[in-house]
């Protein structure tokens, strides 16, 4: 029960990686506001079993006014907020040469935009309540290396990193710690299609010294970790959670 009576909010909660956060915050005792694109149904059932609160909020984080929506749900429900995991993100796999210009909008205005608007948000909320807080971003192992059919995603996930370290030194005096989490490669929604080639898939696992692609589950740990007290004077890091594949040059 690390986050017991903690307010978390989830971007991109309905599936994933945000789903399994979502539930697993609520696993250690935390309420949980639910930002959803389409339907979380089945995140807030499994939250309400847990017997723990539950909000999903419907928008775009790329509007800006969207943070706003979350940070009014979380106070309304539960009386203020203490963690934020920015998670909400898409990667609609494109070569570079013929990339549209409305799916490299779209993708920096979802991941980069969306991620600065809702933790500018709840940056404000957690300073006028003066009790600090967590701020997580999901970051990943693509922040670090290329990819040829990711030049739009890559640079958005690079960002995403750099905003939580400036984050942390703008929001350190306000007891704000801001931290990142790199994954590696987890089969969600946003890779299914691309790890369907049976030899891609086992070219990666083959790359990850732990021998398996990860689950969306391996990043509840670290996160719950770095949104609990356990974590308070953790701020400006990067955590990759990749199985080693990132440092593995065989």
């Amino acid at each position: 029960m690390l986050l017991k009576d903690k307010t978390v909010i989830v971007t991109g909660g309905s599936r994933g990686i945000g789903a399994a956060v979502a539930i697993g915050c609520a696993q250690h005792g935390a309420n949980v506001v639910v930002s959803h694109h389409s339907n979380a149904d089945e995140v807030v059932a499994a939250i309400q079993a847990l017997g723990r609160g539950v909000v999903a909020v419907k928008g775009d984080v790329a509007d800006p006014a969207t943070g706003s929506l979350l940070v009014q749900a979380a106070v309304e429900h539960f009386g203020g907020v203490d963690v934020l995991v920015s998670n909400a993100g898409i990667c609609p796999f494109h070569a570079f040469l013929d990339m549209p210009p409305e799916t490299l909008k779209r993708t920096m205005e979802v991941n980069l935009h969306g991620a600065y608007f809702v933790t500018q948000a709840v940056a404000n909320r957690m300073k006028e309540q003066g009790r600090g807080g967590s701020i997580i971003a999901m970051s990943s192992i693509s922040a670090l290396v290329g990819g040829e059919f990711q030049t739009h995603y890559t640079p958005t996930k690079a960002g995403v990193h750099s905003l939580m370290q400036s984050c942390a030194i703008a929001l350190g005096k306000y007891g704000i710690r801001c931290n990142s989490l790199l994954p590696g490669t987890i089969l969600t929604d946003i890779n299914k299609d691309d790890l369907a080639d049976l030899d891609k898939k086992a070219y990666f696992e083959k790359r990850i010294p732990l021998g398996r692609l990860g689950q969306p589950e391996d990043l509840v740990g670290p996160a719950v970790f770095l949104a609990s007290d356990m974590a308070q004077y953790v701020t400006g890091a990067a955590l990759l959670v990749d199985g080693g594949m990132f440092v593995n040059l065989q």
